[in-house]
């Protein structure tokens, strides 16, 4: 099957499903991104997060949380107050941890070159842990993703080891995040358009040079692909280990991932 068909295919299956997240529908921070992505012929989203503050009840015979295992005592896409996050920790009978967790986006694209546009961008954007799979079948992903988060527990058994005074010093932090968070959106969105705006135009340039041209226009792809193969080269690279490092890679899985 083409390759433009099949994705036509998977887009209209995947944009056709039910939205079976914990909230059912797109957050409202990025809903415009998430609709002008859909709107691309080379682009469709698969899951998205506008980020949110959280506070998740887990079992006190350890000190994993997994959310499928836990109860969530509070969920907000919005700056948090600490009264709220009082009245939620006195339902807590197990282990309650305060967590925020930053924007992440999945997109399923065309081409790998589609794919490395929008890696671009979220780099640029403070996206420093975006990357990009690609899967046997030819399934393309963009996953937009950060390290600004944050995870700290503040109750074991259902009591209280912390502070209401610390409690408003977390959440004076965690609200700092999210606010860098929404702007970091901003950016992407905007470095996207530009980026897509800017290949549109050397799209055009490189169809009139085709049709006046054509060895110079094979010529050019020639160089456009070898340029590609570097660009994957260096992605593949080890990245340096600190906290604001870029974690990026191109990476072949099997199909499930």
């Amino acid at each position: 099957m083409d390759c433009s068909v099949e994705f036509g295919r998977w887009k209209a299956q995947c944009l056709g499903k039910a939205d079976l997240s914990r909230k059912g529908s797109v957050d409202e921070d990025v809903i415009e991104l998430v609709q002008f992505l859909n709107s691309r012929d080379q682009f469709f989203t698969t899951s998205s997060c506008a980020g949110r503050i959280l506070i998740l009840d887990g079992s006190a015979n350890g000190f994993e949380v997994q959310k499928q295992n836990c109860c969530w005592l509070l969920v907000t896409h919005k700056p948090c107050k600490k009264d709220d996050v009082i009245a939620a920790l006195k339902k807590s009978i197990g282990d309650a941890v305060l967590k925020f967790e930053p924007f992440v986006l999945h997109v399923q694209c065309r081409q790998l070159q589609d794919a490395q546009i929008l890696h671009s961008a979220a780099i640029d954007s403070g996206f420093r842990n975006s990357g990009i799979t690609v899967g046997k079948r030819g399934k393309t992903m963009l996953a937009v993703r950060s390290t600004h988060s944050l995870e700290v527990p503040l109750s074991h058994k259902g009591k209280l080891m912390v502070t209401e005074e610390y409690i408003s010093f977390l959440l004076n932090i965690a609200n700092k995040k999210m606010e860098e968070n929404k702007k970091r959106i901003e950016r992407f969105f905007n470095c996207l358009q530009h980026a897509l705006e800017r290949e549109t135009v050397t799209n055009s340039h490189l169809k009139i040079k085709e049709e006046n041209n054509p060895p110079y226009t094979r010529k050019k792809k020639r160089n456009l692909e070898k340029a590609c193969a570097k660009c994957i080269t260096e992605e593949n690279k080890e990245p340096e280990h600190d906290d604001d490092a870029a974690c990026i890679s191109v990476n072949i899985f099997p199909e499930g991932y």
